[in-house]
């Protein structure tokens, strides 16, 4: 070493800066913390005193990683998040970077470790996860976290004595008399009463919107699962007193028991869970159709029951081949300069029986059916072979988006279908991008292959309604996306808890170099709030509802001029 570099490392003022900027600490062999200079005692608040020649251990709240060390004891350095205890009783976390050194004789003698805070990076995603699995408005569970509770029970749908799915009934006529406040108070006290019902065996998460689910998988016979559904009928028609008004309402329930027989090998225990909430569903149907107020058990008759449903089965698998699909598109707007950059591809069905079904309807049956995968095929020649069209004529915009199931995606032919589209209609993959939903990635390595496949082509790949699905910040970490989409649900909710939680995705998709798009922007409010935080693009009834493509054609030809 030179005398210039031992200089500087004796230098006072030099040893100072490094001090008060980094925090480090020497552990012996017995486990000891022998040094831990001013910076790491003032962030635990803890004296010299209080720590020198006395167990590391006792501080820690994750496992020692001298324990760690010893037996990696040849590894030059070792890095790992750990928890500390502080002297107040409260929780730091630390990046740790561990440096062993060894005597003459190869014996471990010390180790200097380096501690970087993350304390503040932990809490934030830990609210995330928060929003992630737990409903905003009731702090119930939400379906997210049932597959949680399935993992960590172990269970399968052989395990289930019956499911309740329980939906509050015309609580839309509540909503518009009383307004979305009160509405709002209904329903997080149907949740307090529905949590008296609750066991440790079983599990309650709120659904959607008016609709709350128990998982019953305590030792009940079906008698005892029809009385406890009974019970929850009675109990949630007794008037809700809200400030000055008494609200009465009553419920269906639909219940499911689910027969062994019914599952056969080869299903994941999410089908078995995810088909028996489905038939539990039909049966809170049939409840409501009979005049609520009641329970239903589902039987494998309501098919024909449930008329509607049975025939628009039947006509969907005809819809294809009569050309009753179109494609309407909903322009995206960059939020700076008021400018169309992009549209959303939106499927749309003007049935020969029904007239327009709604997409909420058709899709899930599409789905269910399979035949989503061939309509999907559809849908995106139709959109490349467009947009292709557009730029033709001159027509630029810098991407078309569309709308892909977790059924198609995960088809084995889905990218190879891709490609064929692709050269087919001789589009830039680079205009392309592909959504999918936050379900789609539950199995991250498979997720992240197709999605490395379709990156390779050179096409961009989004979240959609990011917020309500099953996305964790170690997905979002991992995922090669480039775009998150913020669920129209926390738009509506900007004056409440939705501001909070749009401005946390905007933040921490913007941390992560994501594209960050609103959907459902209706008013000039919501979108004066979103750009004051920066968000990039939008989407919604201020600026178009979905459109005719001869309709994008004419915006793209206004802008131009």
């Amino acid at each position: 070493m030179n005398e210039k570099r031992k200089h500087y490392l004796t230098d006072s003022k030099v040893q100072s800066a490094i001090d008060q900027t980094t925090m480090f600490s020497i552990i012996d062999v017995n486990g000891d913390l022998i040094y831990a200079n001013d910076s790491f005692c003032k962030r635990l608040n803890y004296s010299e005193e209080d720590l020198f020649d006395k167990p590391f251990n006792r501080l820690l709240k994750s496992p020692s990683h001298f324990h760690i060390v010893e037996e990696h004891e040849k590894e030059a350095i070792w890095k790992e998040e750990i928890q500390i205890q502080t002297k107040n009783d409260t929780t730091c976390w630390f990046d740790a970077a561990t440096v062993p050194y060894y005597d003459q004789f190869g014996n471990l003698e010390k180790m200097v470790t380096t501690y970087y805070d993350i304390t503040a990076r932990k809490h934030h995603e830990q609210y995330i996860e928060g929003i992630a699995y737990t409903d905003y408005l009731t702090k119930l569970p939400n379906q997210n976290q049932l597959y949680h509770w399935v993992d960590n029970q172990q269970i399968n749908i052989n395990d289930v004595k019956a499911i309740l799915y329980i939906s509050l009934d015309r609580f839309k006529q509540i909503n518009e008399t009383f307004g979305k406040r009160i509405a709002d108070k209904v329903i997080t006290m149907v949740a307090e009463r529905l949590q008296n019902f609750q066991t440790k065996e079983n599990f309650l998460f709120r659904k959607d919107g008016d609709e709350f689910v128990v998982i019953v998988k305590e030792e009940l016979d079906q008698e005892e699962c029809m009385a406890k559904a009974e019970n929850i009928v009675n109990k949630l028609r007794i008037p809700y007193k809200i400030q000055d008004r008494q609200i009465s309402l009553t419920v269906s329930i639909g219940i499911n028991f689910p027969y062994k027989s019914t599952y056969t090998n080869g299903h994941s225990k999410y089908d078995g869970i995810e088909t028996s909430l489905k038939q539990a569903r039909k049966a809170m149907v049939l409840a409501k159709k009979n005049g609520g107020n009641r329970y239903c058990i589902h039987t494998n008759q309501q098919k024909k029951t449930l008329e509607r449903g049975y025939l628009i089965d039947l006509e969907l698998k005809e819809a294809l081949a009569r050309e009753e699909f179109s494609i309407m598109y909903q322009p995206i707007i960059n939020l700076k300069s008021h400018k169309v950059v992009g549209a959303e591809a939106l499927l749309r069905w003007n049935n020969r029986e029904f007239g327009f079904v709604s997409p909420s309807e058709f899709i899930p049956k599409l789905e269910e059916s399979g035949m989503i995968v061939p309509v999907g095929k559809w849908i995106l020649e139709n959109v490349c072979r467009r947009m292709k069209s557009w730029q033709e004529k001159g027509l630029l915009m810098q991407r078309i988006s569309v709308n892909v199931s977790p059924i198609q995606f995960k088809d084995k032919y889905f990218v190879q279908d891709v490609k064929g589209i692709l050269n087919k209609t001789m589009l830039d993959a680079s205009y392309l991008e592909i959504e999918i939903t936050e379900g789609t990635i539950l199995n991250l390595e498979s997720s992240m292959m197709t999605i490395l496949e379709l990156k390779s082509l050179g096409m961009h790949v989004s979240i959609d309604d990011f917020g309500t699905g099953y996305s964790s910040l170690s997905y979002l970490k991992q995922l090669p996306i480039d775009t998150l989409k913020i669920d129209k649900s926390f738009i509506d909710d900007l004056d409440r808890d939705g501001e909070i939680i749009t401005n946390t995705i905007i933040n921490m998709g913007k941390n992560l170099h994501f594209r960050i798009i609103a959907e459902g922007i209706e008013s000039e409010k919501q979108l004066e709030y979103l750009k004051s935080q920066q968000c990039h693009e939008g989407q919604g009834y201020f600026f178009s509802k979905p459109v005719q493509p001869n309709e994008i054609m004419t915006m793209l030809l206004q802008q131009s001029s």
